[in-house]
């Protein structure tokens, strides 16, 4: 059995709660490049060329409501060609934060917080006083990038194989009999 590999950390990526200010924190990220290209091979392009995250952070309802964005820019290999292609990642990120378990250093809420668990977004959990982002910023990544990458105009007929797909058809040959029938 291979053991797991360990989860990737964003350096700086991380709230406390127990010394956020009242109006609170600024994250102004732009990550390295050992980082990038470990967030790469984690994603599967062929490189993560730049990353940058705004984001800020304030409490809510006991935990943190983190809202910014996120913007970089990915090189993956086309669908088509298999030639690079780049692509710029520009995605909102509006997130909630609930303590987990450990209630302890949570604030002391008057009101209870409700949470619709059908909804599309429902809060994720932290453990301890600290909120690792790390992969809220990774999971935003992943969910911007193309899943079917192409250089613009690029598509199978411009490289030539629609025609002899179509050839190949299973139905080609009923067709041709169809309009043999007809014709006769």
């Amino acid at each position: 059995m291979t053991p797991l590999p360990e989860r990737l950390r964003i350096t700086g990526a991380s709230i406390r709660l127990d010394s956020m200010p009242r109006d609170g924190r600024d994250l102004d990220l732009t990550v390295d490049k050992p980082e990038r290209d470990g967030l790469a091979v984690e994603l599967g392009v062929l490189s993560l060329d730049r990353l940058q995250v705004k984001l800020h952070a304030v409490r809510f309802k006991g935990g943190i409501r983190v809202t910014g964005r996120l913007t970089a820019i990915v090189t993956q290999q086309s669908v088509i060609s298999f030639e690079p292609v780049v692509q710029e990642i520009g995605e909102p990120i509006d997130r909630i934060f609930l303590p987990g378990a450990e209630k302890d250093h949570a604030d002391k809420a008057d009101a209870e917080v409700f949470v619709d668990l059908e909804g599309e977004d429902i809060p994720d959990h932290f453990d301890g006083n600290e909120a690792d982002l790390s992969d809220l910023i990774v999971e935003t990544i992943a969910l911007g990038i193309d899943p079917y990458p192409r250089a613009p105009g690029e598509s199978i007929d411009s490289l030539g194989l629609a025609e002899a797909e179509a050839e190949i058809h299973p139905f080609a040959a009923l067709k041709k009999l169809k309009q043999d029938l007809d014709e006769s």
